[in-house]
């Protein structure tokens, strides 16, 4: 069965990795504001991915570059324009295990990334190492 663990092998796409590797990003808190039906994971007050409590196998919505996001809807029917978001800067991914598991890790760190770039300084420099805001790129625009 998709996002259940009978054996052994723990698809990346089961909701509670999901939401295990989206509480693990340097900063984030979870939290429900629409209820017990979704965990909205925020850093620094603002969300970078919302996960459905639903019915297996679940969803994520994450934030995504608009180029991006046009070329994961194509590769992939299980991305789909952002549920009651911003379908031009945010993609919803069922969980069914179509999206390879490195691809959907590098989409959580994406959306957390893209969150965290416009943060200001000291808010991005009070998250600590391990986020990826080091690189060069990032640090040239301060």
């Amino acid at each position: 069965m998709m996002g259940q663990r009978d054996d052994g092998a723990d698809p990346m796409t089961s909701r509670d990795q999901v939401l295990a590797a989206c509480l693990a990003k340097p900063g984030s808190a979870e939290e429900y504001p629409f209820g017990d039906g979704a965990a909205v994971f925020k850093v620094a007050g603002r969300m970078f991915a919302l996960v459905s409590l639903g019915p297996p196998p679940g969803s994520v919505s994450l934030k995504c570059d608009p180029h991006l996001a046009l070329g994961l809807r194509a590769r992939y029917a299980a991305v789909t324009p952002g549920y009651h978001l911003n379908k031009r800067h945010w993609n919803t991914v069922e969980l069914d295990d179509s999206v390879p598991e490195e691809e959907l890790l590098e989409l959580i760190d994406h959306s957390y990334d893209l969150v965290v770039a416009r943060l200001t300084r000291a808010r991005r420099g009070s998250l600590g190492r391990g986020s990826g805001l080091g690189r060069e790129d990032r640090a040239d625009h301060d």
